[in-house]
């Protein structure tokens, strides 16, 4: 897992839980937390909206500049490589120095078998993994819990990434998410995508009981089931590397959902990222030693 290079262990704050900023209030407020970068969206709803991408992004790196933090990941929805969109997000991208994105999601439909589904997804990955080698970037795909991603299992996401290089096309490796599928094996899927994980997403939750059902609640880091001393000594012993996406999908009034604007302070906001952000650097930290 050497598709980290320089970015190895650098933290970056997921741009959706800033929308209620401008792009410089969002630059100097990741860089006044004590974040490396900002993963930025880069899609319908985000900060910067795709067909905006020309005009928008230069502003954004420009700000995160002068703040004195990088944009080195962007969050995207694309997945079809034929798309005009995708196109100009990953030429512009690239030449703004972003080296790696989150791709959209593909999404399962019960009219079909799965393996044909998968076998329609691959060659549109080797399409996608050639335009990043084009433009110098590398493609991400997070596997997010719930029956109707592709993904979401992991061992339906290796099949799809097992003959591309994850320096163009890898895993945004979501261990919250492994959790939540893969229970006590998701130590499994970690070893399995490993040599293909080129970026890590942190976040945690747990089990609740509401109204007689069960459901997963997220919650701030190391308050929950994820289990980070395990999932980084993996990490350590796999040698995976790459930049870490910082999520903060608790409660923070609306800020957890991409709101525009807050229920609640900024400080509590910022409190909420900072007490995440301590805890995961401490993990890094543990980890390089």
């Amino acid at each position: 897992g050497s598709a980290g290079g320089s970015l190895h262990g650098t933290v970056h704050v997921f741009s959706k839980h800033l929308q209620w900023l401008d792009y410089r209030g969002m630059a100097e407020t990741a860089a006044e937390v004590g974040f490396d970068g900002v993963d930025l969206t880069v899609r319908p709803g985000g900060h910067v909206p795709p067909e905006r991408v020309e005009e928008d992004l230069p502003r954004v790196v420009e700000a995160a500049q002068k703040a004195g933090i990088q944009i080195r990941m962007m969050t995207t929805a694309i997945t079809d490589p034929r798309d005009a969109l995708t196109q100009s997000i990953l030429a512009t991208a690239g030449r703004l120095g972003i080296r790696y994105y989150r791709m959209g999601y593909y999404r399962y439909t019960d009219d079909r078998p799965i393996p044909e589904q998968l076998s329609e997804i691959k060659p549109m990955l080797a399409d996608l993994a050639a335009l990043n080698e084009q433009h110098g970037l590398a493609g991400s795909y997070q596997n997010h819990a719930g029956a109707k991603y592709v993904g979401a299992s992991l061992w339906d996401l290796y099949w799809l990434l097992k003959d591309l290089d994850p320096r163009r096309l890898g895993s945004q490796y979501d261990v919250r998410h492994a959790t939540v599928e893969g229970g006590t094996s998701w130590s499994n899927t970690l070893r399995l995508l490993a040599p293909h994980i080129n970026t890590l997403v942190a976040k945690d939750f747990r089990w609740t009981q509401q109204g007689g059902k069960w459901r997963a609640e997220n919650c701030p880091l190391g308050e929950g089931m994820v289990d980070f001393p395990a999932y980084f000594k993996i990490l350590n012993r796999e040698r995976i590397a790459g930049p870490v996406s910082l999520h903060l999908e608790y409660p923070i009034g609306g800020a957890e959902h991409g709101a525009r604007r807050l229920t609640t302070s900024r400080e509590h906001v910022t409190n909420a990222m900072r007490r995440d952000l301590s805890k995961l650097r401490a993990w890094l930290k543990q980890r390089s030693l």
